[in-house]
């Protein structure tokens, strides 16, 4: 899974999804970003809200180790985040899990 990850260049962030999870659930998007390049991070299919693309879940910590669940998809060269939020009490075990 995470050679999806090797192949991309660049975050996709368009005027739709720029401020989005700030103003949400205020995580920036360098905290989103920051997330990807966390050595610990876990990435999970997302096939329940995969339709017309394929979506996938990503759960990794920032800099300052915030632990982060984003929902992505990948296009072309680009990642494309959907959403980000903190991680929750039901969900750390996963991102805390050993591989």
């Amino acid at each position: 899974m995470l050679k999806l990850l090797d192949t991309f260049d660049c975050f996709e962030w368009d005027k739709g999804n720029s401020d989005k999870n700030l103003l949400k659930h205020n995580v920036s998007n360098k905290e989103c970003e920051e997330a990807f390049f966390d050595g610990n991070k876990k990435i999970y299919k997302d096939p329940l809200h995969s339709g017309t693309e394929n979506r996938f879940i990503l759960m990794g910590a920032t800099i300052d180790k915030r632990p982060l669940f984003v929902v992505f998809t990948a296009r072309k060269n680009s990642i494309r985040i959907i959403s980000a939020r903190d991680v929750n009490k039901k969900e750390i075990h996963l991102y805390e899990k050993k591989s």
